[in-house]
């Protein structure tokens, strides 16, 4: 096998709401028993005065609990469904309880509640033995949890899932940090021979995956402060070990990579959505806008041109900082010289054979690849004019995105017919074809970490990374 799948960094589980098999509850109070594929009453139950959200068997049989919104736990005998106890008095937390679990003896569960904390509880004595404080932020209203043999474990409004630590409350041994919603965009940088993977997501997120090339497990991160309000469109890195990013809130940003840290005054504002970023040497950003081209230096706007007469998909600036290419739906890649703190139309466009989704440069700028709807492939040689060197088919439906292999002698694409190819330049028949590489969903992003590691990403929010052997 040419290609070997050496991690999936999953997006985060959905967390069950209730046992359906054995008992549930309605906003009267009603409880139910699934049996035979019919739900009896077996006991109509008024405790709870506002909604049941959770309801939980002992492993043993013995008793159940009940949470809900109103902050209160109610304990009951397993075989009667009489009322025995209560958990923490008039209430067990400050706020609705979305989930609880047991302990394997069945001795302590613990609760998960939206005034942001977790809860350890002794259910015979009926008090809370430990308090897990998780944040003060909407984000960790705690929304699930989990008693995994001696693991326990709890899932933040944010999606983070966090170990909790027995002796330390108000820290958890490890917050797992990843996507929630669908992945538009990754990319690769190494600082000081370590890679990271840098991925965006629907919802503005950006996370910061550790990874090493002995797969050892990877630590998720991700920025503090205020970042995007919306899509991060693309994402890549530039000289300044800066993390340059484009959203569909129409800014551009540049966040240090070292700082870990948004910074608002590092922040450009288009005038117009912007649908691509390239970066390249003395500082040049090069952001494709709804209508409009905008040339950024030194994190400032200096040239704009508008009345394209074509509508702009996506831009690459040549590694040499002497060019701009940009391809548009009108199946051209249009160039443009790069001129001080300004563009000039050439005047010369290349034909493609439908509009344009993706183009980038090779790492040494000696070609120029172009993605479009017609499912064609074209790379352009650039020091003889930009002929054409060769054409690339395979795809079933729509290329969406495209990256150059390290070694520039390869590059990958990946398509809305969930397939991710692997591309000789100098041979079209000599391809590594990846079927499925994420199930049922369009690959939405590419990067190399190293000429023989590809990380992919989708919309079913996961980071998947494969050793490519040619």
């Amino acid at each position: 096998m040419p290609y070997e799948l050496k991690r999936v960094f999953a997006s985060l589980p959905q967390m069950e709401r209730g046992v359906a098999k054995v008992i549930g509850g309605d906003p009267k109070g009603n409880n139910f028993l699934y049996t035979n594929g019919k739900c009896v009453i077996i006991r109509n139950i008024e405790d709870h005065s506002q909604f049941v959200n959770c309801i939980r068997f002992s492993p043993d049989g013995s008793r159940f609990v009940t949470a809900g919104a109103d902050g209160q736990i109610f304990i009951y005998d397993g075989t009667t469904g009489e009322r025995v106890g209560s958990l923490g008095g008039e209430k067990a937390h400050k706020g609705g309880i979305y989930a609880v679990s047991w302990s394997p003896d069945s001795s302590q569960l613990i609760s998960a509640s939206g005034d942001k904390t977790v809860k350890l509880w002794d259910v015979g004595a009926t008090t809370a033995v430990t308090t897990f404080n998780l944040g003060s932020d909407v984000t960790d209203q705690q929304l699930g949890c989990l008693w995994q043999k001696d693991h326990l474990l709890s899932i933040s409004l944010s999606g983070y899932i966090n170990y909790l630590d027995k002796n330390n409350p108000n820290r958890p041994i490890r917050t797992i940090k990843g996507h929630t919603k669908s992945i538009q965009c990754v990319t690769v940088h190494k600082n000081e021979g370590r890679p990271y993977i840098y991925s965006g997501s629907h919802d503005g997120h950006i996370n910061i995956l550790s990874t090493l090339t002995d797969c050892q497990t990877g630590e998720n991160d991700c920025f503090s402060g205020k970042g995007h309000s919306n899509q991060v469109s693309k994402i890549v890195t530039d000289e300044a070990n800066e993390l340059v990013t484009c959203s569909m809130d129409d800014t551009l940003r540049y966040t240090s990579i070292s700082k870990k840290e948004y910074s608002a005054s590092d922040v450009v504002k288009m005038d117009f959505q912007p649908k691509s970023v390239s970066v390249g040497a003395g500082g040049l950003s090069l952001a494709v806008c709804i209508g409009q081209i905008v040339l950024v230096k030194d994190k400032k706007k200096v040239f704009t041109l508008d009345n394209l007469g074509y509508e702009a998909e996506v831009g690459a600036l040549h590694p040499g900082g002497t060019t701009a290419a940009v391809g548009g739906a009108d199946g051209k890649v249009h160039l443009y010289s790069v001129q001080g703190n300004t563009l000039k139309d050439e005047g010369k466009a290349l034909e493609v054979k439908g509009p344009i989704t993706d183009m980038a440069y090779s790492n040494d700028g000696a070609y120029l690849a172009a993605i479009d709807d017609k499912k064609v492939i074209t790379v352009f040689n650039v020091a003889d004019s930009y002929s054409v060197k060769n054409e690339f088919y395979g795809h079933h439906a729509k290329p969406v995105t495209l990256a150059w292999s390290p070694d520039n002698e390869h590059f990958a694409t990946g398509g809305m017919d969930m397939l991710v190819y692997v591309w000789t330049v100098s041979d079209p028949d000599q391809r590594l074809k990846i079927p499925d590489a994420h199930r049922l969903h369009h690959v939405s992003g590419l990067a190399w970490i190293d000429a023989h590691t590809l990380v992919t990403t989708s919309h079913d929010a996961s980071v998947k990374q494969w050793t490519i052997t040619y």
